[in-house]
């Protein structure tokens, strides 16, 4: 089976270490993302949970694969099937950061939707967060 993946781009006017941060600190991922038991050590094995629904346990698995603070992460993301999801942080000439996700591994063309659908509606409080921080 031919595998799909999602390539997503997002500008920041921010320092790329509260981004960095807010990808990384447990608590802060749990403001933008889900209740978590994250650290940014390779070999950590984590969860994201939520609250269960009809269709879904709440739950998301994972495994920490790549740590080069501020600048690359990655991280299994099992639901179901598993994915690899990769950040790669980089800092413009303006004052902003590009944040690139790319989630590999995905089923199908209609799974890739449904992962962008659950990034994008994430990302909705992330500028929060980073105000916050």
């Amino acid at each position: 089976m031919k595998m799909a993946e999602l390539s997503l781009d997002f500008q920041f006017t921010s320092s790329i270490e509260k981004v960095w941060n807010a990808l990384t600190d447990s608590e802060t991922l749990a403001k933008w993302i889900m209740e978590n038991d994250f650290k940014p050590v390779v070999g950590h094995r984590f969860q994201f949970r939520t609250q269960p629904t009809e269709w879904w346990n709440g739950i998301i698995d994972g495994e920490v694969l790549i740590v080069e603070e501020p600048y690359k992460l990655s991280y299994t993301f099992a639901s179901g099937d598993e994915h690899t999801v990769t950040w790669t942080l980089k800092e413009l000439e303006d004052g902003k950061v590009n944040l690139h996700l790319e989630q590999t591994g995905i089923s199908s063309a209609q799974a890739v939707e449904g992962a962008r659908y659950g990034w994008l509606n994430w990302f909705n409080g992330f500028e929060k967060v980073l105000e916050e921080l």
